[in-house]
């Protein structure tokens, strides 16, 4: 007897091979697909395909970090296991995944959720960045090897994105999160130029925000 959950998960895979789930998002120096997005994009299909996708968090581990400035960050490791479940039939096939966040207040946990319950979509449904049904005559162009920089100093174009974003955060939330994420860059090749040059960034930026005298 054939299970229908693997007849409604490939139901699901053709059509997102066809349209696909572009990375319309940008943070920093990367382009990603968002939650909301994937949520967008597989929730109709769910529903007209039968299949549920129910979560079970098994493991957390939450560890509390600082910041430059000596502020709290939280950074969480959800394992997550997802049940892929036929409506027809009841028949189930599990997902696993694992879900990674830093946050500075208490959304580090649900953030990582998040990210496992993404991933577990995008592995199950093996969904394109967009649709595309002739691919024969592709061609894929080598792409030239350049040498990386020494370890101890970020790329030119990393660090100066991350301090373009640190000057134009619009709010101090965001500010938060994107010195903290610029830091910690800085800071696991010990590139302490882009450190000292991020936390003036942040503290200029603070203070245009709030009203603070330097």
């Amino acid at each position: 007897m054939s299970k229908s959950v693997y007849k409604a998960i490939n139901a699901v895979q053709i059509a997102l091979a066809k349209s696909g789930i572009a990375k319309d998002r940008q943070a920093q120096t990367y382009k990603f697909r968002g939650i909301d997005d994937v949520y967008n994009a597989i929730s109709p299909l769910l529903g007209e395909h039968g299949l549920c996708i129910l979560p079970r968090m098994i493991r957390r581990d939450c560890q509390e970090r600082l910041t430059a400035k000596g502020s709290a960050i939280f950074y969480v490791i959800v394992e997550a296991e997802f049940d892929f479940v036929a409506a027809e039939d009841g028949s189930c096939h599990v997902v696993r995944t694992f879900g990674e966040a830093m946050d500075m207040s208490d959304k580090a946990t649900n953030k990582a959720m998040s990210a496992a319950y993404k991933y577990a979509a995008m592995q199950a449904f093996a969904i394109p960045t967009e649709g595309d049904n002739d691919t024969e005559n592709q061609n894929i162009e080598p792409v030239p090897v350049t040498a990386p920089k020494p370890v101890g100093a970020l790329p030119d174009k990393v660090f100066a994105d991350h301090l373009a974003a640190i000057q134009a955060c619009a709010n101090m939330g965001a500010l938060k999160e994107i010195f903290a994420a610029a830091y910690i860059a800085a800071k696991a090749i010990n590139d302490q130029l882009a450190m000292d040059t991020f936390q003036k960034a942040y503290q200029k930026q603070k203070a245009n925000l709030t009203g603070e005298q330097l």
